[in-house]
């Protein structure tokens, strides 16, 4: 509308963008453009507090596990024995209760947790999480130019994760069963198996410290996949892991079928 000198047009008034559930209807009307712009971002809750304090909580244990097993294998500041290796000890068992319980949450949120959390998530059941697995492997085979937009866990980073926790498993075992072997208990009659399967005590320590490595492996290369992932699809997701939102276009809302994910703020 036209103004003489002086006057201030009014602002056009903006309506409130409702969320988009994943229906057809609302899909035909947000393509023909009746709902906001498909390239408007929005916040969408994805980790929940369990997923988020369990992450962080696995993450400093493994770290303290890795310093502590370190030294209880290798005494490389202090001859071994005397009140260091005690505290050390003390600190390595204290860290693996705390990964113990913050993998069993972990494992009972695969059942009670959202569509990105459960069980669901990282094993692919569906045509759609397989062509998805495939097409992001292309991607980072550098034959895909684009990798696919997902608003929960890709379908390869889940595969990864499933063998992850099967070694977390391995060196819980492992771990406990070193403990077994000087008759502590209840972890010798728990235990108590496990080396004769696993090749005597010698076979267990050196398992135990081989997945250490591992798992240390795979913690640097999940920050960088991290990073890499985040620059990419710039939608917030090393952020997202300590708010739990993300930040995705409408259009990848509709085009991952995530009806009933409530829309909490829209991101001009």
């Amino acid at each position: 509308m036209a103004t003489r000198a002086g006057e201030i047009a009014p602002a056009p008034s903006v309506r409130a963008a409702p969320a988009v559930p994943a229906e057809s209807e609302e899909e035909r009307r947000f393509l023909e453009g009746v709902v906001p712009a498909a390239s408007q971002r929005v916040r969408v809750y994805v980790w929940e507090i369990p997923v988020r304090v369990t992450h962080w909580t696995i993450f400093f244990s493994v770290l303290v596990l890795t310093v502590t097993g370190s030294y209880i294998a290798d005494p490389f500041l202090i001859p071994p024995g005397g009140s260091v290796m005690m505290t050390a000890r003390f600190v390595h068992m204290l860290a693996a209760f705390t990964f113990l319980a913050a993998g069993l949450l972990r494992a009972y949120w695969l059942f009670a947790g959202n569509r990105f959390a459960r069980w669901t998530a990282f094993i692919p059941t569906s045509r759609k999480q397989l062509r998805e697995l495939v097409s992001q492997t292309g991607w980072y085979l550098f034959l895909r130019p684009n990798a696919p937009k997902v608003l929960g866990h890709n379908q390869l980073a889940a595969g990864t994760y499933l063998v992850v926790f099967f070694l977390f498993g391995i060196q819980t075992i492992t771990g406990f069963a070193l403990v077994g072997i000087h008759g502590i208990e209840p972890w010798a009659t728990l235990f108590g198996w496990v080396p004769s399967v696993l090749f005597g005590v010698q076979g267990v320590r050196l398992i135990h410290h081989l997945l250490m490595w591992a798992i240390v492996a795979f913690m640097i290369h999940h920050v960088y996949s991290a990073l890499l992932v985040d620059h990419f699809e710039r939608n917030g997701l090393m952020s997202s892991i300590f708010s739990g939102f993300k930040f995705v276009t409408r259009r990848e809302v509709i085009e991952a079928r995530d009806g009933g994910i409530a829309v909490e703020e829209n991101i001009k």
